[in-house]
């Protein structure tokens, strides 16, 4: 008998790499539902966004949920230097047909987490929506199988020297995340880093041919030359947000810790920077994270290549 595909409310600020996780999420768990999120562009945009990668992998059934336009107490602050105005440069994208939920994403992902048993929320924008869900309804921290994140960083940071993008953005989301009490799993810099998408893996997407393949492959060659062109590296952006979807479907692919993290919300210098405990024995605080440290780079591309051959191909979920 096949396993039973884990149950994943999905977090997104759409965004380059969240689309994959939506796709990945496709293949790989239950997507029970999608919330959007104020992050990589402004939330209307992040909602287009989400809505046309799930129009194009013919996955109608999924809803849609539009949550914070902004963060808890600061002003949003979007990456075009990396995803571009829209939030998903690069392909040319048909007009939306399909229409989110009325329901605002909060009182969805609260909902949700009371109907269905063993729900996982997977976080890969801002943790805005999360955190209001939590001050909601508290028992959801308990109540959810985990919280699996991406974002923060033990090393250093990506939109700062010491943050990491989701994390900065909402800095004080992010304590109230990892101050939960839930299971959360941090798929931070120092592992999504690992996975990165070069010419050669790009060329075997766009080789797939499906036009879901195809909006991958103009996806991926967007983000990596808007990587090489920030970072002055090669052109091989991370695909960090799948990863965050991996941890909960296929958790064999990684290795972890568990660690304490604590989340720096008062320091401008250092805003949105995971401190993150490596030390051991008595010195080290209590834990309250599993961070991500390793993954099996090749077979996390081979389950995405999958997802984009599958999903869309077949018109439904895989």
């Amino acid at each position: 008998m096949a396993a039973r595909r884990p149950p994943v409310w999905l977090d997104c600020d759409p965004g380059h790499d969240d689309a994959f996780a939506i796709l990945t999420a496709l293949h790989r768990a239950d997507l029970v539902g999608v919330s959007v999120v104020s992050g990589n562009a402004p939330v209307d945009r992040c909602l287009t966004n989400a809505l046309v990668t799930l129009q194009l992998a013919g996955a109608h059934d999924v809803p849609v949920h539009r949550g914070a336009e902004r963060p808890l107490v600061r002003e949003p602050r979007y990456a075009p230097h990396i995803h571009g105005e829209s939030g998903l440069e690069g392909p040319s994208l048909p007009p939306v047909t399909l229409e989110p939920r009325p329901e605002h994403a909060v009182q969805a992902i609260v909902d949700a987490s009371r109907r269905v048993e063993g729900l996982w929320l997977v976080a890969v924008g801002p943790y805005t929506n999360v955190a209001l869900a939590l001050r909601e309804d508290p028992g959801l921290a308990r109540r959810v199988a985990g919280i699996s994140v991406m974002g923060g960083a033990w090393g250093g940071g990506n939109i700062t020297a010491a943050a990491e993008f989701n994390v900065w953005a909402d800095p004080e989301a992010a304590a109230a995340v990892f101050s939960s009490g839930a299971d959360v799993v941090m798929a931070g810099l120092d592992l999504t880093h690992q996975f990165v998408i070069d010419a050669a893996r790009r060329q075997r997407v766009r080789a797939l041919g499906t036009p879901l393949a195809r909006f991958g492959a103009d996806l991926l060659d967007y983000f990596s030359e808007a990587y090489a062109r920030v970072y002055a590296v090669p052109a091989e952006g991370p695909l960090h947000d799948p990863c965050a979807v991996l941890a909960v479907t296929d958790p064999h692919l990684f290795t972890t810790s568990r660690r304490r993290v604590e989340v720096e919300t008062t320091s401008e210098l250092t805003r949105g920077m995971t401190v993150v405990d490596r030390r051991t024995g008595r010195m080290a605080g209590e834990p309250n994270a599993t961070v991500l440290e390793t993954i099996d780079t090749e077979a996390a591309f081979d389950l995405v290549l999958a997802a984009l051959g599958r999903v869309g191909a077949e018109g439904v979920r895989a």
